[in-house]
């Protein structure tokens, strides 16, 4: 039901999962890019794609650490990586399954990546779902990631481990390339009508309103889900992201 694969291209070494029936059966791609300090082995994106590929049998969804997460090599990496990561996955499955249908599920960091992405390259995907995106990842980095110890450290010029299923070293530098890279500061309403957003109401990690704010601003249709927190832990919370994502894709 699934493997594993890399793609070694221009120096970067991406480890890559693929959940799919038949590799020859491929019509449709999902690309899941899972949240700061996550990896591709991520459960969350497991128990999506095997209701995926159980349902739909022609499709198949592919995830991938992010440069310095997981079982990627990088000790350290700063946004222009990631949209190396992110743009080199996205050519490398068109390229190999001969497909130009592709699907976004994001989470967390992951989400305010591929929006990153889509204002810089345009919108690559059919349709978009974000699931407590961070949009404000600076403040979120500085006031609920990071410890008050581990700011003083990166001010030092301290390399310091941050996160949680593995930590990432970071450096002040990538703070300083988050806080330019502020996309709430950003038009999306021309992409709007292919995103949904989907947050819990109980996030300890992402603001709500924040993130519903950011929503309405954009014109993109925002999806609350009563009384799920950031990882959406609840069994129940999660299955209800998920046929929220189905309807939305439209498969």
């Amino acid at each position: 039901m699934h493997r594993y694969f890399e793609i070694n291209e221009n120096g970067h070494n991406i480890r890559c999962k693929i959940y799919c029936h038949d590799l020859k059966d491929i019509r449709r791609i999902v690309l899941f890019a899972h949240g700061f300090g996550g990896h591709k082995d991520n459960g969350a994106a497991e128990k999506f794609a095997l209701r995926l590929i159980t349902k739909y049998k022609d499709s198949a969804m592919v995830t991938f650490d992010w440069p310095g997460h997981g079982e990627d090599v990088k000790k350290s990496f700063h946004l222009e990586d990631c949209m190396i990561y992110l743009r080199t996955v996205l050519e490398y499955v068109c390229q190999k399954y001969q497909t130009n249908e592709i699907y976004s599920y994001a989470t967390s960091f992951g989400a305010y990546l591929t929006l990153k992405y889509i204002n810089e390259n345009g919108n690559p995907f059919k349709k978009i779902v974000l699931r407590c995106p961070a949009v404000n990842v600076y403040d979120e980095m500085r006031t609920t990631i990071m410890s008050p110890n581990d700011y003083e450290r990166l001010e030092k010029g301290k390399v310091v481990p941050v996160g949680f299923d593995r930590k990432v070293m970071i450096e002040m530098s990538l703070l300083e390339e988050m806080k330019v890279n502020d996309i709430q500061q950003l038009d999306f309403i021309d992409y709007a009508d292919d995103i949904l957003i989907i947050h819990g109401t109980e996030d300890e990690i992402v603001a709500f309103d924040v993130v519903r704010d950011f929503a309405e601003n954009n014109v993109i249709e925002f999806a609350p889900v009563e009384g799920a927190d950031h990882r959406f832990r609840n069994e129940r919370k999660m299955d209800t992201a998920i046929k929220m994502i189905f309807d939305f894709y439209a498969l």
